[in-house]
């Protein structure tokens, strides 16, 4: 399949700078970083994904050059925008592989926020103005970056809960507490797959089958990380009418005798399908099945809901109290709620569940846009800036260092101050710290060449992230 063409994946804005750096620029130093936001610290994933489907080997090709030609002299509606030569020396002289040297932390790691995460600059001073033409693509980063960074964070949240409140050894089950319901709700495939993967890092539970592959294709995993069980969907609950559930879940029982089966339960009333349907009607068949119902109700507000659908639970199957004093369902049964959940109700719902003593154990979850589509750049303020460059054969340090006006009409200075000159992420007493490279050659940089002048010169397996996000 042809590539997308290189030349045009860079906002229109950025066609004119070879013309507006200063005369006798001839290096661009850029940096990535999460400036802040949501969480504290930012797990970086999704690097190698962009340069093996965009920018290693030939990145683009003559003909990719003739269509941006014409493309763009219609965009511009002028000829002294974009300038054709500048490309081609890159084709006749590079083969379309591109003069530029990238360096990044190892994927998987979590670095918190306000520290260097990738470097990139030119490698041949004719195309200095290659390096922030690439930030449009690369910027995009920070999506990977985010939704494993969020999907982590809900681990720590379930990770807390569960040592807190189920019982000892449950702890396994948490790998498929959080399922990754997204694929319908994002934007793209390959917003699927990117996202996917990234919740694959800290989850296994999955229904995207776009997060597995990509694993595989870009980061070689050695085999499908992303998991699920046989589940109903309403156009199946409701082909018999308000009158015809019981046998609908008569049959979902039948078909599937064995093993875990969820079934949603909200189709008319999940109050009476819990009590009479599944509490009565069915109880002795799920209590003698070899495997778990998952009952899932689909609206409602979650906390009361799921608070009254446990009552009934009980009341109906039993259940029997932990060492840590929580109540826990017979093991055929479980509970999984995906409507309504997000990072900030997943605490909330614990946190009742904590307080009417209920084992934590006792419900998995099921996040789809929440997790993969109600995220943007600024939910983590990623931002690739400028630091260094090279004017006239000297090396000059840049930033950016602006004051901004609050709603108070006050000046003050802002977040989006950039750092200066060229950077290193070190270990100082374990923690990560942006230095500059100047002064401070004694610490090892945690930043490693990944990407030089057309070749991907380090990769990491998909085993090898999820190792590096757990250490």
């Amino acid at each position: 399949m042809k590539r997308e063409n290189l030349v045009l994946l860079a906002d229109a804005y950025k066609y004119a700078h070879h013309k507006l750096y200063y005369p006798g620029t001839t290096g661009i130093y850029s940096y990535l970083e999460s400036r802040g936001g949501m969480f504290d610290e930012t797990v970086f994933f999704g690097l190698q994904y962009f340069l093996k489907e965009y920018l290693a080997g030939e990145a683009f090709t003559q003909a990719d050059l003739d269509e941006a030609e014409g493309f763009l002299l219609q965009v511009f509606g002028r000829s002294d925008v974009f300038d054709k030569s500048k490309f081609q020396y890159i084709l006749d002289k590079y083969k379309g592989r591109l003069p530029v040297k990238i360096k990044a932390v190892a994927e998987g790691t979590r670095v918190p926020v306000g520290n260097v995460l990738m470097t990139i600059e030119n490698t041949d001073p004719e195309c200095y103005w290659l390096t922030n033409f690439l930030e449009t693509l690369l910027m995009q980063v920070w999506y990977p970056c985010t939704v494993s960074t969020l999907s982590n964070q809900v681990k720590k949240i379930v990770t807390g809960y569960y040592t807190e409140t189920a019982t000892d050894g449950a702890e396994a089950g948490i790998d498929f507490v959080l399922n990754d319901f997204g694929f319908r709700g994002v934007s793209s495939v390959e917003s699927a797959k990117l996202g996917g993967a990234a919740h694959l890092l800290n989850f296994n539970g999955s229904d995207n089958l776009a997060g597995s592959t990509m694993a595989i294709n870009y980061y070689d995993a050695q085999k499908v990380y992303g998991l699920s069980i046989p589940a109903t969907e309403h156009s199946i609950c409701t082909l018999l009418g308000k009158e015809g559930e019981l046998e609908v879940f008569k049959h979902v029982l039948k078909t599937f005798p064995t093993g875990i089966i969820a079934c949603v339960s909200d189709s008319y009333n999940i109050f009476r399908a819990c009590e009479e349907y599944w509490g009565e009607d069915l109880k002795e068949e799920i209590l003698k099945r070899d495997g778990t119902l998952v009952i899932r109700p689909d609206s409602g507000d979650p906390v009361m809901t799921l608070l009254e659908i446990f009552e009934i639970l009980f009341n109906k199957f039993g259940y029997t109290v932990n060492s840590k004093g929580y109540k826990v369902l017979p093991p055929q049964l479980r509970v999984i709620q995906g409507d309504g959940v997000n990072y900030e109700s997943i605490k909330i719902i614990y946190a009742a569940l904590k307080q009417a003593s209920i084992s934590a154990e006792n419900l998995v979850l099921g996040m789809g846009g929440a997790l993969l589509q109600k995220v943007d750049r600024d939910t983590q303020r990623f931002a690739l800036k400028c630091s260094s460059a090279v004017i006239n054969g000297i090396e000059v340090n840049v930033s950016k260092i602006p004051t901004e006006m609050n709603a108070n009409g006050d000046i003050t200075a802002s977040f989006k101050k950039s750092k200066s000159g060229r950077l290193k992420l070190v270990k100082i007493n374990g923690d990560f710290r942006t230095v500059t490279e100047a002064g401070n050659e004694s610490f090892a940089d945690e930043l490693h060449t990944v990407f030089e002048n057309g070749e991907i010169v380090k990769q990491l397996t998909f085993e090898e992230v999820k190792a590096n996000l757990n250490r």
